[in-house]
Formats: C-alpha cells, sequence, structure tokens
C-alpha cells in the first residue's frame, strides 16, 4: 500500500459523536472523538518518557476499552504493542518479556503485583494516564513499520511472538470491511481475549475503521452474553464453538429471535455440526470463520445461507488476498483433493520476533504456510481439514482427526470429542477418541465404537476412548491436544 494514514483519527473528525466503544462491567462509553482524547493522552505520556522508535511496550490488563487507546497511540509514536496473555505462569510470562525486552508494562489493578514482580521500577497502572484534547498529530508514513507483537498460544512448542505492520492491520480491517460488508452500523459483542488476535483483528478495529461500535466484555457468562446480543442490538460477534455450546443451551437463546443480529460468526477451531443444527433450528444464520494469528486473522468470506447448507464451508477467499492448497511439492492441488492452506497478501504478518529460523519455515516461494489441511469443492468453496502437524498416519493410511470428530459429536449422548494419534509399535500411529458424555459408560463407547464402524473406514475408527469430564483448552477455546496426548501414553505406559 503506497499511503495509510492515521485512519481512528480520521474516523473521529467524520463521526465523533458516534460511539466507538462500551465496557459491558462499568458501562463506560466513548465516542470516536472521546476515544481519541484517551490516544492523545497516551501519545503525550510516551513522549514525555522519551521512548525510542520501535520500543516494545507491554501490556498486561483484563479485557478493557482502554487497551485501544494503547494500540493506537503506540503507532502514533511508532512504538509496538505487545499485549500480553494473563493466564500464562509468571515463569511463561517471564520468557515472553525476555524475548520482547519491552521498556514499560502497563496493567490494571488486578495484574499489577504481578506486574511489578516481572518489571520492577518499570510498571505503570493503565490509570495513571488522562485523556487530553485532540491536537494534531505528526504523522510518519512508514505502512511496514511494526505495530503489534502477539505471541502465539504455544501449545505445540514454544510460543513465538507475530510481528504484524501497520499495513498488515489495516489490510485486514480494510478486506473484511468491504469483504464481510460491514458499515457504521453493526455493533460487534467482544469476550475474545484482547491479548488474542481474536479479540484485536477479527472484528473489533474492523469495525472501528468503519465507525460502528465495539462493546468489550471480560468474564464469558453464557447467560450474560446471550442476553447482551440484543441489549447492545449487535449485529455481528465472534465466539468459538464451546461458548456457542454453553449460550445455546440457555433458555434465553431459545426464546429469542436476535432481531438485530446479521449473522453468528464462530471461529478459533472447528465448529461441531449440532451447532449449526441448533440455529438452523431457531432459523438464525450462523457460520464459520477461519484465520490465524500470521494472516489477519480474516482470510475467507461466505453468504450465511450458504453456510448453513454447506456446514463447515469456510468460503472464498477474500476481495485481497490470495489462497491456494498445495501438496509437499509445491504444487496447486484438485478439488477436493487435501493440502496445505497456502495465504498470500499484504495482510501476512512480516516475521517472528528474534526468530529468522522459524520465519523461513513459514514461507515458500511467497506463500505463508499455515499448517492447516484443507480442501476445495468444485465451487470453489474451501473447507479445513485439520491440523497438519495433527494428521494421524496409521499403518500408512491418513486420517484426519475432525472427520471422525464429526462423526461422534453427532450422537445425541456426546457433549464434546477430541480425535488424536498416540504412537503404536505395529500401526506407528492408533487413533483414540476423548469424550466428554452425559452418561459415560463401556455401553456407550460400544455404541460410538459401532457408529464410527457404520460410517467411517476401518482405520478412521478410534481404537480406543477416554471419558474424561470436561476436555483441557487454552484460554482462547481451543482443545488441548497436545495435554490429552500425555494423557493418552500415560494410561497405556506407552
Amino acid at each position: 500500500m503506497q499511503q495509510l494514514d492515521f485512519w481512528i483519527a480520521k474516523r473521529a473528525c467524520q463521526s465523533p459523536n458516534k460511539t466507538a466503544l462500551i465496557q459491558m462491567e462499568t458501562g463506560e462509553s466513548w465516542t470516536y472523538e472521546q476515544l481519541m482524547q484517551h490516544v492523545n493522552g497516551w501519545s503525550t505520556w510516551f513522549s514525555h518518557q522519551a521512548f525510542q522508535k520501535g520500543d516494545r511496550i507491554a501490556v498486561c490488563m483484563e479485557n478493557t476499552i482502554h487497551s485501544f487507546a494503547i494500540i493506537f497511540a503506540c503507532r502514533l509514536n511508532e512504538l509496538i504493542y505487545v499485549p500480553l496473555n494473563t493466564k500464562l505462569s509468571n515463569a511463561e510470562l517471564g520468557a515472553v518479556l525476555a524475548d520482547c525486552t519491552p521498556v514499560q508494562i502497563i496493567c490494571d489493578q488486578v495484574h499489577e503485583a504481578r506486574a511489578k514482580l516481572l518489571m520492577p521500577g518499570r510498571t505503570s497502572r493503565v490509570e495513571q494516564c488522562k485523556p487530553a484534547q485532540h491536537s494534531p498529530y505528526e504523522w510518519q508514513d512508514q505502512p511496514t513499520l511494526p505495530w503489534l507483537i502477539i505471541y502465539t498460544g504455544g501449545t505445540t512448542g514454544k510460543s513465538k511472538g507475530v510481528v504484524l505492520s501497520y499495513e498488515a492491520v489495516t489490510a485486514n480491517a480494510m478486506n473484511t470491511v468491504i469483504s464481510w460488508g460491514l458499515n457504521d452500523q453493526d455493533c460487534t459483542l467482544n469476550f475474545m481475549p484482547l491479548f488474542h488476535t481474536g479479540g484485536i483483528n477479527a472484528l473489533a478495529l474492523p469495525i472501528l475503521l468503519a465507525g460502528g461500535t465495539v462493546v468489550i466484555g471480560q468474564k464469558f457468562d453464557p447467560e450474560l452474553a446471550i442476553r447482551a446480543l440484543n441489549d447492545y442490538r449487535t449485529t455481528i460477534s465472534l465466539f468459538v464453538p464451546t461458548m456457542y455450546q454453553l449460550m445455546t443451551d440457555t433458555s434465553y437463546f431459545k426464546e429469542s429471535p436476535f432481531p438485530t443480529v446479521k449473522v453468528f460468526l464462530s471461529g478459533g477451531a472447528p465448529c461441531p455440526k449440532p451447532i449449526y443444527d441448533r440455529f438452523k433450528k431457531r432459523g438464525l444464520l450462523f457460520k464459520e470463520g477461519y484465520g490465524l494469528t500470521e494472516a489477519g486473522p480474516n482470510n475467507f468470506v461466505i453468504d450465511a445461507e450458504i453456510a448453513m447448507i454447506k456446514q463447515g464451508a469456510i468460503g472464498k477467499g477474500m476481495l485481497f488476498n490470495e489462497v491456494q492448497i498445495m501438496n509437499d511439492a509445491g504444487e496447486a492441488c484438485a478439488p477436493n483433493e487435501v493440502g496445505e492452506l497456502c495465504l498470500k497478501g499484504s495482510h501476512v504478518f512480516s516475521n517472528y520476533w528474534n526468530n529468522e529460523e522459524e520465519t523461513a519455515k513459514a514461507f515458500r516461494n511467497g506463500w505463508l504456510k499455515t499448517g492447516d489441511l484443507a480442501k476445495r469443492d468444485e465451487d470453489g468453496d474451501y473447507y479445513i481439514v485439520g491440523r497438519k502437524k495433527e494428521m494421524i498416519i496409521t499403518g500408512g493410511e491418513n486420517v484426519y482427526p475432525q472427520e471422525v470428530e464429526q462423526c461422534l459429536i453427532a450422537e445425541q449422548y456426546v457433549d464434546e470429542v477430541s480425535v488424536i494419534g498416540i504412537p503404536n509399535d505395529k500401526w506407528g500411529e492408533c487413533v483414540v477418541a476423548f469424550i466428554v458424555a452425559k452418561q459415560p459408560t463401556e455401553a456407550l463407547a460400544h455404541a460410538l465404537k459401532k457408529v464410527c464402524k457404520e460410517r467411517l473406514a476401518n482405520y478412521k475408527v478410534p481404537k480406543r476412548f477416554y471419558f474424561l469430564s470436561e476436555l483441557p483448552k487454552t484460554v482462547v477455546g481451543k482443545i488441548d491436544k497436545k495435554q490429552l496426548a500425555n494423557y493418552a501414553i500415560t494410561e497405556n505406559g506407552s
């Protein structure tokens, strides 16, 4: 992109009195003009600290609208915003801070003690900065300047710092607004953590770019969340499948027509088909998105009515990105052939912070290798099959866990399921399933095995079923398959 001005300031000039942000817990509400006053307050404070271009500002807070003031102020002062995963242990956070070496950590009261422990003498409370009147700003037009470093979940290895430039973040926002048809009348409810790309980039920044309203919530509660969709007259919101499972169990979901909601959006993990069925039964539109921290995270567009028919489809590539499915030789796959999903576009990340080796591994001939397996049907619609690293090879045959999981979750007594492969001397790997069920019994295990044998090839049928009271999950709602693998290996003495 040739030129990218400070778009939040322009939005504030165009829509000064429009509500930009609302904090659910306190009712605090900012117009776009007030948002810019908070941005200017932080920008002035940063200048007084004499921070240098490219310095990192770490943030350790619960979900708050104040995060957005700091995000935009960092860009205005050419600093890099680093949101910290508040669910991590102090040792894990210490490793992140050692990697990105921030000059300051900004925290709230909840996390003040640990922030001071982690960075003594360089800790500031978010309340100390007061809004200031919006003044003319000096803008250095450098679209590729790093703006955010978002650390990946690290469930499959060491957490990596994903560097997103101003261009990448803005390109994702612009592409989302155009491809998804967002406008200044849109309102989103966000319970996704603001240290995660889903909380920052999936809908929040795109809707602020469009001039709409973003409602921020802290502690997810299914009853509170489902009612808030109507209370705030929301139009589109993102939740992960585990949240939808809980929300659709509420009596309010079964009663309300949700008159302002255009579509319910799911992301973060593959969505079980029974959740689609619950929305279809209510006559409500529901669809899945796909993304990753390194790209956007928004990459596909699908009409919600088509999504209800083609359950599991994520649609076609958005207007300003390229999508390709490639085999191991780097060749384009034919329709319905499974290969690795690869992406290209201005929304793609710059590099992993301090990690040239992993950065090089992530690209192939200019394409970002997502690590996700996908296929494309004859209509050009894409489907995610599973993670490449999670594909099970048993007796020389490929098994995609998601296919087995969708077979099992369709059974009425099954609440949650996760399928993995564990080492096996004879087959290389064997397929095992973890089940959360209403009535976990040996009879249910036999019944589920029978269902799998009826619907799947024999090599795809789980060799063992483990019943758990709940599945371990990451802070963004993804099932932690690494923990499940350790459990299965320990149980079998492997």
